[in-house]
């Protein structure tokens, strides 16, 4: 396996272990998950410290969800399309955010260097647009019927989305993803 396989493997195993134990996950966990030696850990890590932020730039990547996006059939209705890509989406979302609030409350947090902030903005525009471009192939076969590119519909239906996932009670008032694709597609107001 080469080092970058290597590295890859590990974080991929140490992913899970952070959404859990936070950055209290031990070394020999760490080891286990991966089914290699807690030597072999550091010898591709210099410490916790970089494994930490490799595992939140990993996370933070979209790959899994283009992926998932990608093998969507165009054949289905785009009603389906969209609940497919919703559900992937919003799973891409929660183990972000799973993550970050169970690293944060630990006290461990991506570092962000002085200068390093409009990285981690390009990172995350190529990111957002990534993701609507995915998306618009998902609009692409409807674009004669579609208001607006399909560009531009899947901009607005991230921002839905997203915007979505906010939690705006305790009453369980958020809307299920059918409830949201549905609005999206047919407009808020019921017929008479």
């Amino acid at each position: 396996m080469s080092a970058d396989e290597r590295r890859r493997m590990i974080v991929q195993s140490v992913l899970p272990l952070l959404v859990e134990y936070g950055a209290g996950v031990t070394s020999s966990q760490i080891a286990r998950a991966a089914g290699i030696g807690e030597g072999t850990v550091f010898r591709v890590f210099k410490d916790k410290d970089e494994l930490f932020a490799t595992c939140f730039a990993e996370a933070l990547k979209p790959d899994q969800v283009l992926d998932a996006i990608a093998v969507i059939d165009l054949d289905q209705s785009l009603d389906d399309r969209l609940i497919e890509a919703a559900d992937a989406l919003s799973a891409h979302l929660q183990r972000m955010g799973a993550l970050m609030a169970v690293m944060h409350g630990s006290g461990k947090r991506p570092e962000h260097r002085r200068g390093d902030h409009s990285d981690h903005s390009d990172r995350r525009k190529e990111s957002m647009s990534a993701m609507r471009d995915a998306m618009a192939e998902l609009f692409e076969p409807e674009k004669d019927r579609l208001r607006l590119p399909p560009a531009q519909s899947a901009a607005l239906f991230l921002s839905l989305l997203f915007s979505g996932r906010i939690r705006f009670s305790e009453t369980g008032d958020e809307p299920t993803t059918m409830e949201l694709v549905d609005v999206f597609l047919n407009g808020a107001l019921g017929t008479a």
